[in-house]
């Protein structure tokens, strides 16, 4: 264990563990899809909203807790990780309540998920069992994805797709392309974040067999597909204003391009964990501002149009 790391109180372990500058990657892809439903509908279930929010919260916290303590059983986090340090790896939580802590979580989302599949129906069900089953699964099970180059598929189908075209689906009980086109644009942002994280583990990663895409193209391809993470969400972006019939208003979300440019430079010149760290939690935020801007984009002229 590192003991030039203060350990943090208890409560303070658990909101490591829980890993919260991840946690808006849950929420961005649902706040966009009741964006477009309500834009498009006209009206928005609130309760409805509020549950699934929280169920996408808890599949992902649920997620941050089991990775965290499988990480540790299966070798992969030691005193050489470079990234921040994990509750269990560090002794600060035992592994027997990080788990417990972890399917709690799951189990919590699976009761909010009870509420939404029986306003959604059996499409909800589907989302909602195969989410959690892949949250568990990420770093669980004989092949955990996060050992895999699958990772970032992963991210771009639940935490994109999934999220953002099952929350349009609760508030309007159909799916529309502009759904799920809206949902590979925030699914490439949060594939982006795994994309830094693996990148930065490259050389334990190596040690302990993990086969992660960046272990598999090396660095020089993986800032490649970085950036094509990073820019294709704003090429699409004329696509998406063709289809959810808002022109003009979808070119808010280019006030954040700037960005780009500058996360792209700082992923050529990481050379420390700490470095990585910060840029792990830039892009976040990075696609935290643009999912805000495209539902602002979304929802401005249709209350503009109601008023």
């Amino acid at each position: 264990m590192n003991d030039s790391v203060t350990p943090p109180s208890g409560l303070g372990a658990w909101w490591l563990a829980i890993r919260p500058r991840t946690l808006t990657v849950a929420v961005v892809p649902v706040l966009v899809g009741h964006a477009l439903a309500w834009a498009q509908a006209g009206a928005l279930d609130w309760p409805v909203a509020l549950v699934a929010l929280l169920a996408a919260l808890l599949i992902q916290i649920g997620t941050n807790l089991h990775n965290d303590v499988a990480d540790f059983e299966r070798g992969a986090d030691t005193d050489e990780r470079l990234g921040p340090p994990r509750a269990t790896a560090m002794g600060w939580l035992p592994a027997g309540a990080v788990r417990r802590g972890a399917w709690v979580a799951f189990a919590l989302a699976f009761n909010f998920g009870i509420y939404l599949a029986w306003h959604g129906g059996w499409p909800i069900v589907a989302i909602g069992l195969s989410s959690l089953l892949a949250g568990w699964a990420y770093t669980g099970g004989p092949r955990p994805i996060a050992y895999t180059p699958l990772g970032e598929l992963f991210v771009l189908l639940y935490f994109g797709l999934a999220a953002v075209a099952g929350s349009y689906y609760l508030q309007t009980l159909s799916i529309r392309p502009a759904a799920l086109l809206a949902g590979a644009m925030l699914g490439l942002f949060g594939a982006a974040v795994i994309t830094v994280n693996n990148a930065r583990d490259v050389e334990t990663d190596c040690r302990v067999g993990k086969r992660t895409l960046a272990v598999v193209l090396g660095r020089r391809a993986t800032l490649r597909v970085y950036g094509a993470e990073l820019l294709l969400p704003f090429a699409l972006l004329p696509g998406l204003a063709l289809l959810a019939g808002r022109g003009a208003w979808l070119a808010w979300p280019l006030l954040v391009l700037p960005l780009v440019a500058r996360l792209l430079g700082r992923f050529r010149d990481a050379s420390s964990g700490p470095d990585f760290n910060e840029l792990l939690a830039s892009t976040a935020r990075l696609q935290f501002l643009f999912g805000v801007l495209l539902s602002l984009a979304l929802v401005v002229p249709a209350a503009l149009g109601r008023a």
